[in-house]
């Protein structure tokens, strides 16, 4: 019996068309839509396309969007799962704002293309056919959202992008992709250890992310401070340390109560509190800087405007990042 499959149409190169002077531009019409209705051999397809942007487009309130309709389809309409098609920029992003905030026990795969819908090789087609089987597939079920672009799965926490042209850009450092879809099924080989979800009705606050760099001072820190910030994500030297002439903003806005997260500029390792000289790890704990568990840092940034949806105590906050 086949599956009950919502797909979701955001837009992004997957459903965009290379014109004469090689351009990349979105046309009048989804072309994917058409291409769509050729795999409902596959599962029992339900399209809809709430909005058509390129990824750079999208925010926090297209993502929320997403999560209320597929939590909508679940609860109406019974969808045993979802696939959305975005665009890659932010791709990871809007999985992992998914994955932290969906109540819908479904399968969610988020997928993309590298070249557009006219390209010669273009893979938007190919990996929507691989989407929905793994949307299908009763061992997705559990695994959290899951990002599935060229025959790999990744996980929406660990995923990113690593390449500007790729076809193979989707990586997920330090772990690798969780299983592969293969001309004969779909096969995991992992499975994550850890899912939370919290349940948030909305995206008001304000968060910054700032990377680290040789010379960095307090300057953008109290800007921050002074434009009302609720947050700001820091993506530190390192295993998670700043110049010492930053350190008298870091502890400016953590006395206006404004929560500090780090995480490292390295695409590999987790920040922790090793070093104990001034702007070393340690010394930023002390503080009262809280450390991120290994994500990147624009997810670090979603993961605290989420965080802050759902509560503004600092420990609390602490507590959510501790995973």
């Amino acid at each position: 019996m086949k599956k009950k499959i919502l797909v979701i149409h955001t837009g992004g190169t997957i459903s965009m068309m290379e014109d004469p002077t090689g351009s990349v531009i979105p046309g009048s019409e989804n072309p994917l839509i058409a291409q769509t209705s050729q795999l409902e051999s596959m599962a029992e397809l339900h399209v809809v396309e709430p909005f058509h942007l390129p990824s750079p487009h999208v925010t926090p309130k297209e993502m929320m969007e997403l999560k209320l309709i597929i939590e909508n389809e679940y609860s109406s309409n019974g969808v045993e799962g979802v696939v959305i098609t975005h665009g890659t920029d932010t791709l990871e992003e809007t999985a992992y704002f998914l994955d932290l905030t969906v109540k819908a026990p479904i399968p969610i795969v988020v997928t993309g293309a590298m070249r557009s819908s006219n390209e010669i090789g273009a893979d938007g087609l190919y990996n929507l056919m691989s989407s929905i089987r793994v949307a299908s597939c009763e061992e997705a079920i559990d695994k959290g959202v899951l990002v599935v672009l060229n025959d790999e799965i990744h996980t929406a926490k660990n995923v990113t992008k690593t390449h500007t042209s790729n076809v193979s850009t989707f990586q997920s450092p330090q772990y690798g992709p969780i299983g592969i879809v293969t001309k004969r099924g779909v096969v995991f080989h992992h499975s994550p250890t850890y899912k939370e979800c919290y349940d948030i009705n909305g995206i008001s606050n304000k968060v910054s992310l700032i990377k680290a760099y040789a010379g960095l001072d307090s300057s953008l820190f109290h800007a921050i401070k002074e434009l009302d910030y609720d947050g700001v994500v820091v993506e530190a030297l390192g295993q998670g340390n700043l110049p010492p002439a930053s350190v008298e903003g870091i502890k400016a806005l953590i006395e206006k109560n404004i929560p500090v997260v780090l995480v490292s500029r390295c695409f590999n390792g987790i920040a922790q509190d090793i070093y104990g000289y001034e702007g070393g790890g340690k010394d930023l704990r002390d503080h009262g800087v809280i450390f991120s568990n290994g994500l990147n840092g624009q997810k670090a940034r979603l993961k605290l405007l989420i965080a802050l949806s759902h509560t503004k105590e600092i420990d609390e906050i602490r507590k959510i990042f501790a995973h």
